[in-house]
């Protein structure tokens, strides 16, 4: 059996309940059960629909994102995160270098290797060579005054952990952002790039070895293994090609308001939804979620 979700943004929920009958009612599903009113229902499937992606493409006109995932194990005992542009709203690398005046430069090569044209370690030994000599208390004021969290994410966190899940992020950006990040949402650990600090400046180097998209699937086979849970358990969550890796490696690889090309080649595509999207998935209530 499988399970047809239906979400919206909740900042703006507009699931039209008309909407969610005549897609139920054409591919022969169970009854809609609503998970939130107006913003997210759910309901059964013998089997996943040969023109998914055609409807997909559809309601994505709607404001409206589908997914279809397997009924069993759909609840996850682990969340691992890519920071920038999923837990946070920012891309850490991009704001430095705004700060450093080369802000144009940096997000240019930001963009093209998140969209999988540019080799990440290159990408990002070129980005942080140009924040060479930037005081290291730039970092902190980045991190004060630069960086918003992504809405739903310490409630997604505070939820599966309130089952026994573990909370992993995992960043090719820097463990001076990904500290703060992991101790402010709740995650157990997390890893990440050094930015390499001399005499209270940076050098414009990165230690090594370089985190990028190898690293997070690293991560994933030693966590899970610590664990003694399978990788069909995670849940994992991303945006750019450095993510893809671990994205068709967990047994839930959520592509979160990702490049288009990342988006291509995953099957579970949120772009309207927040981060309590990866909740509904799993088959939560809005009424079950936690606070954080």
């Amino acid at each position: 059996m499988y399970v047809c979700t239906l979400l919206t943004d909740p900042a703006r929920p507009s699931l039209d309940a008309a909407l969610v009958e005549s897609l139920r009612n054409a591919w022969g599903g169970g009854e809609a059960q609503w998970l939130a009113v107006d913003e997210t229902a759910e309901f059964a499937l013998p089997e996943v629909p040969d023109n998914r992606w055609d409807v997909w493409a559809d309601v994505q006109g709607m404001g409206v994102d589908l997914v279809v995932l397997p009924e069993a194990g759909r609840r996850k005992k682990m969340v691992l995160a890519d920071m920038d542009s999923t837990m946070i709203q920012q891309e850490c690398i991009d704001e430095l270098a705004d700060v450093a005046g080369v802000g144009d430069r940096v997000k240019d090569i930001t963009a093209r290797a998140m969209n999988g044209e540019l080799d990440f370690e290159s990408a990002i030994r070129e980005r942080v060579g140009l924040l060479k000599g930037l005081p290291e208390a730039v970092i902190a004021q980045v991190l004060a005054e630069r960086i918003s969290y992504m809405p739903g994410g310490a409630v997604l966190l505070a939820t599966m952990k309130a089952q026994g899940a573990y909370a992993a992020l995992v960043s090719g950006g820097f463990t001076a952002f990904t500290g703060a990040v992991a101790a402010q949402l709740g995650f157990d650990e997390n890893r990440a790039n050094t930015l390499l600090v001399e005499d209270g400046v940076l050098t414009g180097a990165v230690g090594f070895p370089i985190l990028g998209q190898q690293a997070k699937v690293d991560a994933l086979a030693e966590i899970t293994a610590r664990l003694g849970i399978s990788e069909a358990d995670v849940l994992a969550v991303g945006d750019g090609a450095n993510d893809l890796g671990m994205l068709g490696r967990a047994g839930m690889g959520v592509a979160l308001h990702a490049k288009p090309a990342v988006a291509a080649q995953c099957d579970v595509r949120v772009n309207f939804g927040d981060l309590t999207a990866l909740l509904y998935l799993q088959g939560y209530a809005r009424d079950e979620f936690v606070a954080p």
